[in-house]
């Protein structure tokens, strides 16, 4: 099949704001993973499912700045409802009823919460509920997985994205990968590295130190290497496990919170964790975030855990919080999200079937990847095994064509109610055909080999 050429984008105006940045920002941004060199995007708008960058070019929004918008740009029912609340003031160090409500809700709607606070960042909430569970159980060590992503205080930047899998040690003991310099190595020592569905390696992590270990934090599903799901009991097997050893166990809902169901991954996989940490969808894009618990264990709070922050539970972050979580209380607006996201996914499943090419879907139609490869993922180590190098050319090529996935194989496609009003389906569906077709006629005239799925595979499975 021959691909469909894409009309050259703008980029005069950001190429320039590019170098203008480089002067007083490292990278040209504010944060590492929007450094793209020269291709780096300088945002203009977004308005409901699209953005448009400051050359006017428009994209289909597949990455809603890494999930956070729910609802869509823009959405004028979380944006009216800031508008008048901030104008009462916005920072005061003293408690708002926005903030009360904004928790009410969060514990109405995870239906297991017992105590809340608001922080300002998905990083801080992760910071804080690895806290309260070393104070809670009296204990040091934190099990995370490889390929999670838990924020960037260092207790979190261990194993996080490595490209040679051989950096991560042995299968069966993993080793603490420090992802970047200037985190201390006693830090270090105190996260125990495990890989993710692999129940007998955490067994035997925890026969050797958990006497140790005050808690498991875990994404729900590998949100960093394109939305894993756990295997069957994977998740009751790993409350169990916590349990017997005395442990807690923290669910980092950041991305699944409010997006898998109303009540986040711990309704959708039917699993009660001890601790959890919010963020991204629960304000549609304002900088909310909290972290919650059970009773019992959030009563080190708050006269034996320090916590505070000057802006935490700032009116605009409340304000965007109780407006969100009360639309998606109120209304079907996930159940519009899944639907678009499984039309979404019949389309590309179509396309890449008809090339023969091996690949599965992971994650949820609201949270997915797209993984071209014969064997079911289920570890980060397994993302390395893939065929990424084809994906990202993929994402790249659909820039060029009007739709923006994230160009990183890790990283999942967002899909927000908007983009079930504006009817996307089809448009992105052909920008993912033409921009694969050139992918693979790149490949051919490289003289690359193009993988050829084996009977019975290829199927989307998520």
């Amino acid at each position: 099949m021959s691909a469909q050429p894409p009309q050259p984008l703008k980029r005069q105006r950001q190429l320039d704001l590019y170098r203008r940045a480089r002067m007083t920002m490292p990278g040209g941004t504010n944060s590492n993973f929007r450094a793209w060199g020269d291709d780096t995007i300088y945002v203009d708008r977004g308005q409901g499912g699209r953005v448009w960058d400051i050359d006017g070019n428009e994209y289909i929004d597949l990455r809603m700045g890494y999930g956070p918008v729910i609802l869509g740009h823009g959405d004028a029912r979380v944006d009216d409802y800031v508008n008048e609340r901030m104008r009462r003031g916005v920072s005061f160090s003293l408690t708002s009823e926005d903030e009360v409500e904004a928790m009410e809700l969060l514990k109405q709607l995870t239906g297991w919460v017992g105590k809340a606070r608001m922080t300002v960042s998905g990083t801080e909430a992760t910071m804080h509920a690895m806290r309260v569970a070393r104070a809670y159980t009296g204990r040091n060590k934190i099990v995370k997985f490889e390929g999670q992503y838990h924020g960037v205080h260092d207790y979190a930047l261990v194993s996080v994205t490595p490209n040679d899998m051989a950096d991560l040690g042995d299968e069966d003991n993993p080793v603490g990968l420090a992802w970047g310099r200037g985190i201390p190595e006693a830090v270090t020592r105190t996260i125990i590295p495990a890989r993710y569905n692999e129940m007998a390696v955490l067994r035997r992590i925890f026969e050797r130190d958990g006497a140790d270990i005050a808690a498991i934090i875990v994404e729900p599903v590998l949100g960093n290497a394109q939305g894993i799901m756990p295997r069957a009991g994977f998740h009751e097997e790993m409350r169990a496990l916590t349990r017997e050893f005395g442990a807690l166990l923290i669910f980092d809902e950041v991305k699944t919170g409010f997006r898998f169901a109303r009540g986040g991954a711990a309704e959708y996989f039917g699993v009660t964790p001890d601790l959890a940490t919010f963020a991204k969808a629960m304000g549609n894009g304002y900088p909310a975030a909290a972290f919650g618990g059970t009773d019992e264990v959030m009563s080190v709070l708050p006269d034996k855990v320090s916590h505070g922050g000057t802006y935490a539970g700032n009116r605009v972050a409340a304000a965007a919080s109780v407006a969100t979580l009360r639309i998606l209380r109120d209304t079907d607006a996930l159940a519009s999200i899944h639907q678009v996201g499984r039309a979404v996914q019949a389309g590309l499943a179509e396309v890449i079937n008809e090339r023969g090419l091996p690949f599965v879907f992971t994650g949820h139609p609201v949270m997915f990847g797209i993984m071209f490869t014969d064997k079911m993922p289920t570890e980060y180590r397994d993302w390395a095994n893939s065929d990424h190098d084809l994906y990202d050319a993929v994402a790249v090529g659909m820039h060029a064509r009007g739709a923006m996935p994230e160009p990183d194989s890790r990283e999942p496609w967002f899909l927000c109610e908007a983009h079930a009003r504006e009817d996307i389906v089809d448009r992105v569906v052909t920008i993912f055909a033409d921009s694969l077709d050139a992918a693979l006629e790149q490949r051919t005239a490289a003289g690359v080999p193009v993988p050829t799925k084996h009977l019975g595979l290829g199927k989307e499975i998520g």
